[in-house]
């Protein structure tokens, strides 16, 4: 009985080795495309970054805040539609909405005040209302 049950762990190990050494052999490789790649895009190549986070707009004063960074946003016409489209997700002024859009990052000029980096909005990916789980603005009210 010994014997039987030692033949058949041992048949056991041996057909599970040969199943993962196959999936080892049909692992999928992976191409990254180098920056000076021909295969890149025309949107890969034309220096914009994708951006996704929480963007409000309240009393002159922008702002795009991701996972990673915050980021001052560029008044202008891209900005002032992004805007207009996040207004219909706001119940208060001070509500921000989740944005995704394509930007040009550049540095804050010296003399100013903010954050380190801004963005130049040159494309309004999608526009959707915030999770309010994760809104953590503090409201003062008096009685």
């Amino acid at each position: 009985m010994k014997k039987l049950a030692t033949l058949l762990i041992i048949s056991i190990v041996f057909i599970s080795c040969k199943n993962d050494s196959k999936t080892a052999e049909t692992t999928i490789e992976t191409e990254s495309i180098d920056m000076d790649s021909p295969n890149r895009t025309k949107k890969q190549s034309d220096g914009l970054t994708l951006l996704k986070g929480e963007f409000v707009y309240y009393s002159d004063a922008a702002v795009l805040q991701t996972h990673r960074e915050v980021y001052g946003v560029i008044m202008d016409d891209k900005m002032m539609e992004l805007n207009k489209m996040a207004e219909a997700y706001k119940k208060e002024p001070t509500d921000y909405a989740t944005v995704s859009i394509r930007g040009k990052i550049v540095p804050k000029p010296e003399n100013e005040e903010g954050w380190p980096f801004r963005v130049e909005i040159k494309e309004i990916l999608s526009v959707s209302a915030s999770n309010p789980e994760t809104n953590n603005v503090v409201k003062l009210e008096s009685k």
